[in-house]
Order: C-alpha cells, then structure tokens, then sequence
C-alpha cells in the first residue's frame, strides 16, 4: 500500500494536457504520476537515450557468449588459441570505450 495519501489536482488546457503528454513520451515515460512528480521535486526530468544501454547489453551478451566458447574448448581440448584471447580483449576494450563515454555524457548533463 502507498504511502502517498494526498490526491492533487488541477486542470489544464488541451494543449497543455498535449505538450505534458509529448514530454513524457520524449523521456520514455507513460506514468504520469511519477513523471509529474520528478519534474515538481526534482525541477527537471533527465532524458536518456536507452539506444546505448542496448549496445552495450548486446555486446555484453556477445562478449559472454565467446568467453563461454573459449571456456568449452579449453576444457575440452587442454588449449586456447591466441586469437580467441586477442578477439576476447578487443571486444572488451570497446564495451569499456563505449561505456566510458556514457559515462562522460552523463557528467556532463546538468
């Protein structure tokens, strides 16, 4: 159960009921509660683009996948092969570029 008891309430004009529902669509939300919320506690409601999340998951996935591979083989033949490591290092050099420079762009919000 919530322990939010107070109910607000207020009124709009289509337009402005069009322009809340447009931000909130921008930012990816659809509760309009919370939206509302954040933007009046918190003065602004950050926008973040998940295209990034989603490339660096997927190449997470890929990275796990090929280390799983690479685990397989080894216990199955005793070895790995040199290239499999360099192919395994490369890919985590870029997952930690790319996650370096989501990193920046969030310092850089404000």
């Amino acid at each position: 159960m919530s322990n939010r008891k107070i109910y607000a309430k207020f009124r709009l004009t289509p337009e402005e009921w069009q322009i809340i529902h447009d931000r909130m669509e921008s930012v990816g939300t659809k509760n309009l509660s919370a939206y509302l919320r954040r933007l009046v506690l918190t003065g602004h409601v950050i926008e973040v683009d998940m295209s990034d999340f989603r490339e660096i998951r997927r190449l997470v996935s890929i990275e796990s996948n090929n280390l799983n591979q690479y685990a397989r083989r080894a216990n199955e033949t005793g070895s790995i092969y040199k290239a499999d490591i360099k192919e395994l290092q490369k890919s985590h050099e870029e997952l930690i570029r790319l996650l370096g420079e989501l990193l920046q762009r969030f310092n850089n919000i404000e």
